[in-house]
């Protein structure tokens, strides 16, 4: 159990959390959400001890391990894989270090004997005997294959580092888990498999992420950072939503019926006050209005983009016909003879571990790559809008944003139209002069795609939208995609955003694609899909959504 007591966190006078009391239990997984910038990242940093708070404790259960998934890549290089999962528990990792030391002694002292069972004691009490196995299968689970796991860790691409070191928090059953997005960077299959992972975990775990469909799969309580406090609501996001929205709306219903009432108090005292028979009446009512107030609301640090997305013209009968497309980069050929045909009102989620083949399929089809063999051809009603995974390129330059956004808006419109777009896109007074070479990810996706909105086209293009958005930005994205009424293709490791917004579901394998009209949760249970993906993948290894 970990609990804490009073924790306050300001930054000058912006007040991050106050008084904060909660105890987190075993048994429950609880997902800390808030806005970018709301301190769920630091607030994890003070309950692993990491960061220190302004005021306050954090009080942990004596001998309970905390394990804290750790962002820094570069910080286990001269380590093997294994190694590096088993110092997850750092006193295993000391005791099996000391071990093998002295049993690669040339000469076994009395006294190496002596301390020899002493660590072989307590390697049993640890579970040192099975933390190879256990080291192995949780790399397997996050798709680390068994010929880099006794490679150097500096050996491995930062995707692959990246599951090693949740490997690491994940290992040796801690006391109380901290998971910092631990959903980054991994395909959906994986993702599956740690959902599965912590429903199975009975001790206590507290995790940040901004991936609804796992918050809702694997969340027993939602501990919510807004308002300068961390309320905690029992139940997955979907309910925190509900609840929180709920509860918003009664308090506003409240204060709507308290000014209804003060204005009908003050409309009579206005007409009745000068008149004597009415006076005594006019007075009590004045004394009932001194009794009415409308509760100020406090202000939410969670701000919703406005994403709308409106063609210029509906797109005609043909839209984009793909046929004999092949292309190979850096000597790897990432697709060959591929056949599609696009209609109307499709919205299809391209899916499958290799997300080199997504991204240059959009490269082609937006013009920024040449196939090196077959053909595609836009319809000619279609004008297309590209959000690309890899932003930089838009931003190198000594622009600010209403300059930036300049680029892309009608000749006609001036700095006060730049200003208002950018407003909805939440860059509102001194942020839309920022400079476009500072933003941070998140805010260049919400430039993109402020970008695009501009465009007016009738088919978007999008390879994982979602990435550096925070939760309230991917809400926003969602929804004014599912309100678009033309074609959409797009690739996302989000499973609730696919499941919403996909009617067709198209899937690269090794062999070939995999082509089906249906939602993307049908698809994953669909059994003839997944006979069709072995006969294609048959020879040419597993492949991860």
């Amino acid at each position: 159990m970990i609990s804490t007591s009073n924790i306050s966190l300001a930054y000058g006078k912006r007040v991050i959390f106050k008084d904060v009391n909660i105890k987190f239990v075993p048994g429950n997984c609880y997902g800390l959400i808030g806005a970018n910038g709301a301190g769920k990242s630091t607030f994890l940093k003070i309950l692993a001890g990491l960061s220190e708070p302004d005021s306050g404790t954090v009080s942990v259960g004596p001998r309970e391990r905390i394990s804290f998934l750790k962002q820094d890549q570069f910080a286990f290089d001269e380590h093997s894989v294994f190694n590096t999962v088993i110092m997850g528990n750092p006193r295993l990792y000391e005791v099996m270090h000391e071990r093998e030391a002295i049993y690669s002694k040339g000469e076994f002292t009395e006294a190496d004997g002596i301390r020899s069972a002493e660590l072989e004691s307590e390697f049993a009490e640890m579970n040192g005997y099975e933390a190879e196995s256990e080291a192995a299968v949780l790399l397997n689970g996050l798709g680390i294959p068994e010929e880099l796991r006794h490679k150097q860790m500096k050996e491995l691409e930062g995707g692959e580092k990246v599951r090693v070191l949740l490997a690491q928090a994940l290992f040796g059953n801690p006391d109380i888990l901290l998971l910092d997005e631990p959903t980054n960077h991994l395909d959906l299959k994986t993702i599956a498999w740690l959902e599965d992972f912590l429903s199975r975990f009975n001790n206590t775990v507290i995790v940040v992420s901004h991936d609804r469909h796992f918050l809702n799969q694997v969340c027993t309580h939602v501990a919510d950072i807004d308002f300068g406090r961390i309320q905690v609501y029992v139940g997955n996001y979907d309910f925190w939503y509900q609840a929180s929205q709920l509860t918003l709306k009664q308090k506003q219903d409240e204060n709507r019926k308290v000014a209804d009432k003060a204005a009908e108090l003050k409309e009579f005292i206005q007409r009745f006050s000068s008149n004597a028979s009415k006076a005594k009446q006019a007075t009590s009512r004045k004394k009932l209005l001194e009794k009415l107030t409308v509760e100020e609301m406090p202000v939410s640090s969670r701000k919703y983009p406005f994403v709308v997305f409106k063609p210029e013209r509906p797109c005609g009968d043909v839209i984009l016909e793909i046929s004999g497309l092949a292309k190979t980069v850096d000597g790897v050929q990432v697709f060959k003879d591929l056949d599609l045909v696009v209609g109307k009102g499709d919205k299809i989620a391209f899916v499958g571990g290799n997300s080199l083949a997504k991204t240059t399929l959009f490269q082609i089809l937006a013009g920024e790559l040449e196939p090196d063999a077959g053909r595609f051809r836009w319809g000619v009603t279609i004008t297309n809008a590209y959000f690309p995974k890899e932003n930089a390129s838009y931003f190198n330059n000594d622009l600010n944003l209403i300059e930036w956004l300049g680029q892309f808006s009608p000749p006609t419109e001036g700095e006060t139209f730049a200003r208002g777009f950018l407003g909805r896109m939440l860059f509102s007074g001194d942020e839309a002069t920022k400079k476009a070479a500072v933003l941070s990810g998140g805010e260049r996706v919400r430039c993109m795609l402020a970008r695009m909105m501009l465009l007016n086209a009738n088919v978007l293009l999008l390879d994982e939208p979602t990435n550096h958005l925070d939760l309230e930005s991917i809400t926003a994205l969602n929804n004014g995609l599912i309100a678009f009424s033309e074609v959409l293709l797009f690739s996302s490791h989000d499973h609730e955003f696919v499941n919403t917004l996909a009617n067709r579901i198209v899937e690269f394998t090794p062999g070939g694609i995999i082509d089906r009209r249906m939602s993307f949760d049908d698809y994953l249970e669909s059994a003839d899909v997944a006979a069709e993906r072995d006969k294609l993948c048959q020879g040419h290894g597993d492949l991860n959504l």
